[in-house]
This record gives structure tokens, sequence and C-alpha cells, in this order.
């Protein structure tokens, strides 16, 4: 069976009901409650797991194009379920997670990790910042989450708590080896928040903002970067600090950890040729993702963001870096492909029909009935929307879910658009340090066994709270300064 029956069966029964029994709200259209339904179904689907995300998404896309929810035209109703895969946003996250693979596969990530080490690792704390500092520097470059706490960061992590014999199985987590593990964690929705390519689901906050502001508001790789440098800086430097607070690890110093991290670097041998290349295209993306030549020499030298990210992958796989069986065992890229251009798809429609409209509406008249200042409400949304997290496996979907409604709502209430966008941008990264099932990195650094549930989700709300008064009050102040808003 291709399917998972339970939760299958609560996606069908909850689009079947919103279809056929619930009644079509005044002001909304059939169709827009139509594909509201199947967009219900599709949600249920991926927070239940039924199916993989992409195979859902393949669903999502035939049922739009079937139901004509769209286009009474079957070929134009075909058209509209497939116009996602033209959007230049989805591919720029599909190809730069096609980029990542170099850091894997020339080492260049775990070298950087074990060279922080080598400098900052006497301390355990020390050893934390070195993986925060890691995390930072990989972060523009890999949009993928999941594959820089997981993959790249936290078998890092894992080696160094092991070597000083902490070790959950033997009941040494608190070693070191927790400190660690939920400083590797936490880093991972800040440095996620920092960068639009730092995580897939960021280019789709923009896409919607964009939409929900009639491209007034189209925030640039530059403009985000600059936004969220100085709270996301802000906060991972109190991170470690706040968890070495909760969580103190049992060993304090650790001077054998440098020597751990240059007996691995020696390992590993000399800078190859790859990782120097790797390190070169790196910098060339943040330069042309800057906007730096179009500010130096004028617009005429400015580069579209997807553009670059083609032609990073292009000179991986020209240089040999990379070769094109590289690129087609990266399946977690053309799966971000997939469902992203599904998801995206829906809600464009769903905007488009008018339904998103109407519920920013809704919720707009339920909070101004308080009579509350426009600071008020919109902060009293931004919590809503982040701590309905709890509730989702999956950023994407809890974007795709609720934020497009949110936000316009927000701006209804009297808040200034780019600002609003902004703390809302921060939030839908944010909002993973959660729970264990946040994110794709959280399942993998909480089944290390290093922490109970209990901790896992103490620290996450503890994170939460400091994070968002980071981003809320230091960010606000920022993006005043830099006349965001």
């Amino acid at each position: 069976m291709g399917f998972k029956p339970i939760p299958t069966i609560i996606s069908v029964i909850l689009t079947l009901f919103i279809w056929f029994i619930l009644p079509v709200p005044t002001g909304v259209t059939p169709e827009a409650w139509h594909l509201f339904a199947m967009f219900v179904g599709v949600i249920a689907a991926i927070i239940g797991k039924a199916m993989p995300i992409g195979a859902i998404a393949m669903i999502a896309i035939m049922l739009v194009a079937l139901t004509g929810v769209t286009n009474t035209s079957p070929s134009e109703a075909m058209k509209d379920a497939l116009s996602s895969f033209a959007n230049p946003l989805i591919w720029l996250i599909g190809v730069s997670i096609m980029i990542s693979k170099g850091l894997q596969k020339t080492g260049l990530g775990a070298r950087l990790g074990y060279l922080f080490i080598a400098v900052w690792g006497k301390h355990t704390i020390g050893i934390g910042y070195s993986m925060v500092l890691s995390e930072l520097l990989l972060a523009p470059v890999t949009p993928s989450n999941t594959a820089r706490g997981a993959g790249i960061i936290h078998p890092i992590v894992k080696a160094i708590a092991l070597s000083y014999d902490s070790d959950p199985a033997k009941g040494t987590q608190n070693r070191m080896g927790k400190y660690l593990s939920l400083v590797n964690y936490h880093a991972n929705p800040i440095t996620s928040a920092m960068f639009i390519t730092a995580t897939a689901p960021n280019p789709l906050v923009v896409d919607l903002v964009a939409k929900a502001t009639h491209s007034q508001i189209s925030l640039s790789w530059g403009t985000w970067a600059i936004a969220m440098f100085l709270p996301g800086i802000l906060a991972l430097i109190l991170m470690p600090i706040v968890l070495y607070w909760m969580y103190p690890p049992e060993i304090k110093n650790t001077p054998n950890a440098t020597q751990f991290a240059k007996e691995k670097l020696k390992e590993m041998g000399k800078v190859s040729l790859h990782e120097l290349i790797m390190l070169g295209i790196f910098g060339l993306l943040l330069v042309l993702w800057a906007g730096v030549p179009a500010m130096l020499f004028g617009t005429a030298w400015s580069v579209d963001p997807t553009t670059t990210a083609f032609i990073g992958l292009c000179l991986l796989l020209l240089t040999g870096v990379l070769t094109w069986d590289d690129i087609l065992t990266q399946k977690s890229a053309w799966d971000t492909i997939t469902w992203f251009a599904a998801l995206v798809m829906m809600a464009t429609f769903l905007n488009k029909l008018g339904l998103i409209s109407w519920f920013s509406n809704v919720l707009e008249t339920g909070i101004g009935h308080l009579g509350l200042h426009w600071v008020t409400a919109c902060l009293l949304l931004m919590l809503a929307y982040l701590y309905a997290h709890y509730m989702f496996a999956s950023t994407t979907a809890h974007i795709t879910a609720m934020f497009a409604a949110f936000y316009t709502a927000g701006i209804a209430l009297g808040a200034p658009p780019m600002l609003f966008a902004l703390m809302m941008a921060s939030a839908s990264s944010l909002m993973m340090t959660l729970t264990h099932y946040a994110t794709g990195t959280s399942p993998v650094i909480f089944g290390s066994g290093y922490t109970t549930l209990g901790e896992w989700w103490k620290a996450g709300f503890v994170m939460s709270i400091v994070n968002i008064i980071i981003f809320v009050v230091i960010g606000a102040l920022w993006w005043k300064v830099l006349g965001y808003w």
C-alpha cells in the first residue's frame, strides 16, 4: 500500500466535509471553497505523513487540474496546476540544495567545523560557539536546514561528545552531549531566519508578501540579509549562554577537543583543489546574491538570484566538483521543487479566487472588535501564528496554510507592511525551535537520545521567547534605523 490508511482517511474526510457539507460562506465563491477543501486535505495529509510530501504534491496537482476549480477548460486547468513550476523562487531553492551537495562531497563543511573547534574548543561553550559559527557560514548556501544542521554539523557534535564518553546509551549525556546537541539544533532556526537561501520555505514567504502587497514589497536577498543580520547575530550570541544556564554541561573545560579537531583535520589532509573551488564559488554566490556588482557598477550589472544559483551550479559542473550523477541523486532538491510548486500553486489560486482576503477580513474583524492598538493586535497575530506550529510537522505546510491570511490581516489592522513582513518572516523560521517534529533537523538530533522530550520542549519554549523578544524589539529598532518602515 502506497499510503498510510488513517491519515489518508482523515484528509479525505476533511476534504469531503468542507466540499459537500459545510455551507459556502457569504463572500466566497464555490470554486474558492472547493479549492480550500482540497487545500485542507493536502495540509492534513502532509501533517499526518499520509505519503511522502512529493507524492501528495502530485495528487494535489492532479486534483486541481481534474476538478477545474481554477478554470473550466481542462487544458487551461492543467496549465494552472503546473503554473508554479515556472516560478524562479522555486528553482532558486532547488538549485541551491544541489549546490550544497558540494559542501558535503568536498568535505568543506566539516573542515570549517573542525577548524573553528581547533581554535575555540578549549571549553565546552567554545565548542558550542564553533558550531554556531559553522552554521552561520554554511547557511547562505545551504537551503536544506536539515542537511546543514543534521547532515554536516550534528555528526561533528556527536563525534566530540563521544570522545568525552558522553553517550546516552551509558547515561552520560549530561557530560556535554545534551548541551552541544541543543546548541547544534537551536542555531538552526536562527540561521534559517537570516538568509532567504537558508531554508526552503523562505522564498515562499517572499512570494506571499509580494502577492499580499501587490508587489509593493519585494524582499531581495540583500534586503533580507541586512534586516536579519543584527537580531540574528544577537540571538546566536545569547542562545548558547541561555542553554548553558538551563542545561550546564558537567565537563566545562575541554583541552582535548582542540587536539581531537586537529587530528580530524590531519585525517582529512591538505585542502583539496575541489574544496578551494567550492570556497571560491561560495564567495561568488554571496557577492552576487548581495547585489555587490549592481552597487559598484550600476543596475546594468545586477544578476537575478535564481540566475546566480544556476551560475554556481554550472561552475561546479564545469569544474568537476559535482557531476550530473551527483545532481540526479539529490532527491531532496527534486522533491522540494515538486512539493514547493504544488503548494505555491494552491496558495496562489486561493489568493486569486479571493479566499485569503476573505479569511484575513475575518481575522481583522475578530481582532478589531477587541479595540487593540495595531502594535498589540499584530503581536497577537504573530504569536498565534508562531505557536500554532505545535500543530505542524512542516514549516512549509504551516506557512502555506496561515502566512498570507495573518499577514494581510496585520496590514489591515494598521501594521507597516515592511515591518510586519519582517516580523512574520522571522517567526516563520523561529517557530522551528518548539518541538522535536518541527522541521527535518529536529527528529535527527532529538533521535540521537541526548535529551528527554520534556527537556527538548522546555528548551524550545524558552528559546522561542528569547528569540522573539530579540527579533521583535531589537529587530524593529534596527529596521527603523535602516528606514524599512
